[in-house]
């Protein structure tokens, strides 16, 4: 919902805390998110952050990791002796802090206070825990015991994913934050939320009066849903063998993605009225009764030794910290139903994995053919209609429809009309976790995971994972740079589609009616 309390944060100030602060995660996106919304006018003077964390920093080297994080991850070009930099850092603070001592939270709310007062912040407080899952629980209840709830403003948790491992222990650790924050108070992010195409989806859907009337059973297909990285698990062997491709991926970014494209218009422009109608999706969700059918809807791979760009690839079981016997799936795809009266029948295939030949998100929606026994479709095979979403790493939006092709007689080709948002706004569009910064410390919290989201969303990803524990046996072996095992293929063959091809790697035969200045 939109927090009642969400008046002009800019006016009544903000103290961000970053626990983690000296992790990954700040480094290559918070602080840089934070800079942007300054740089943008976005943040007012009244802010502070305090980063925390166990190691010891002093303040000045502190600001060294941030003016360096920035430099390397930032849209915006920064030098230390520019007045702006020198104004912007003032507002940074450090405190060495052991999560698991209160008196260490006293402590921490003493220095709130006083940057509070320095920089005219209401008591407004917004807690960043970029920490492990199974710290979630502790930390919140050493903010309510350390007196850090006690501010005058309002106070939001943001956590990041994993949230859990399965329903039970979402289901823990929920119960451990919901004894300290109330619902509207938690922002659960999934960064791919924060996406511009992403978003755009509703605008498209629901701003445009010729999508909304097609976006139904009768002229839809199917839609196919592509998250795809070239990275192995690089140094997160320990968790990601413990995780796999459905937990880390599936279960939130996938899931997410399929709410939005199925989801229905919310009768208000209101976060919890949007929520409501993605949480409507995933109860609609046709689940698998049993582990024959999984078998039969899903397909799980691993990738073995295999070659990209004339470089050799590791496999799996070869990287580091994974179990050299490990059943562990670094690549799912599966076909999925949203039984009810708009999609009846249509199935979503949604895939993602590692070590694929492109780094790449893209939605497409296919549009049920012309009937081949009227008009040209005797006479011509006509290709179906095609809307597409592209959502990283170029953003736009391409649809392909059919048409004569010039000067011939009668020769009907795909033209492609292809909209390039990255090409109009360049490379310094806002990133993913500047809009959910900026969401969250204003109230909105659309783009955010509500619990009985996360609920579902685990409800069914475990049915498979319980699956798959039986029986290990269909695990299927991928080369490196390939595009996953040949069952992912024979998903979508044995209902007469197949993957369409990604972005980089369009048709040739298409003729392109482009924005790009080329």
């Amino acid at each position: 919902m939109l927090d009642t309390n969400h008046d002009n944060f800019k006016e009544t100030g903000v103290l961000f805390f970053i626990f983690g602060a000296t992790g990954d995660l700040a480094s290559r996106k918070l602080f840089p998110a934070i800079y942007s919304l300054y740089r943008e006018g976005k943040l007012s003077d009244k802010f502070a952050v305090i980063g925390l964390a166990r190691r010891e920093r002093s303040r000045e080297q502190f600001h060294e990791d941030v003016l360096n994080s920035i430099k390397e991850f930032a849209r915006y070009k920064v030098t230390p002796d520019d007045p702006e930099w020198t104004s912007f850092v003032e507002h940074f603070e450090y405190m060495s802090l052991d999560i698991n001592r209160v008196e260490a939270f006293n402590e921490l709310n003493i220095a709130a206070g006083r940057l509070e007062n320095q920089f005219g912040i209401t008591g407004n407080r917004l807690f960043y825990l970029a920490l492990a899952p199974d710290l979630f629980g502790s930390v919140a209840h050493n903010l309510k015991a350390g007196g850090l709830l006690e501010s005058g403003g309002w106070h939001r948790l943001v956590i990041e994913k994993p949230f859990g491992f399965d329903l039970p222990s979402a289901e823990k650790l929920n119960k451990e934050i919901r004894e300290v924050f109330e619902e509207h108070e938690v922002y659960r992010i999934d960064h791919y939320l924060g996406k511009e195409m992403v978003q755009n989806i509703d605008v498209v859907r629901f701003a445009n009066a010729f999508f909304e009337p097609l976006w139904n059973n009768k002229y839809i297909a199917n839609i196919q849903i592509t998250l795809g990285e070239t990275v192995g698990v690089e140094d997160r062997g320990g968790y990601y063998d413990h995780s796999g491709a459905l937990r880390d991926m599936g279960q939130n970014h996938m899931l997410q993605m399929v709410t939005m494209m199925a989801m229905e218009p919310p009768s208000r422009l209101h976060p919890e009225d949007i929520r409501d109608e993605k949480v409507k999706v995933l109860r609609s969700l046709r689940p698998f009764a049993s582990p024959e059918e999984v078998r039969k809807h899903v397909v799980r791979g691993q990738y073995t030794e295999g070659q990209a760009n004339g470089k050799v690839l590791p496999g799996y079981r070869s990287e580091d910290k994974v179990d050299p016997n490990s059943n562990t799936e670094t690549y799912f795809a599966a076909k999925v139903y949203v039984d009810n009266f708009r999609w009846a029948g249509v199935p979503f295939y949604i895939r993602t994995g590692k070590r694929l030949p492109l780094k790449t998100t893209e939605v497409v929606v296919e549009f049920k053919n012309m009937p081949e026994n009227v008009y040209h479709g005797n006479k011509t095979n006509l290709q179906p209609n095609l809307l597409v979403f592209r959502v990283q790493p170029m953003e736009g939006i391409y649809i392909k429809i059919n048409a004569k092709r010039p000067g011939s007689e009668g020769v009907i080709v795909p033209v492609a009309m292809d909209f390039c948002q990255s090409c109009q706004v360049g490379l310094n569009t806002p990133e993913a976790y500047e809009r959910l910064l900026f969401d969250a410390a204003r109230g909105d919290s659309t783009y955010f995971t509500r619990w009985d989201e996360v609920a579902l969303a685990w409800q069914y990803v475990d049915r498979i994972a319980s699956a798959w524990t039986e029986d290990a046996s269909d695990l299927r072996p991928y080369p490196a740079g390939s595009w996953g095992p040949d069952e992912a293929h024979a998903l979508l063959e044995q209902d007469g589609f197949h993957w369409w091809p990604v972005n980089g790697q369009q048709e040739s035969e298409v003729v392109w009616v482009t924005n790009r200045n080329e």
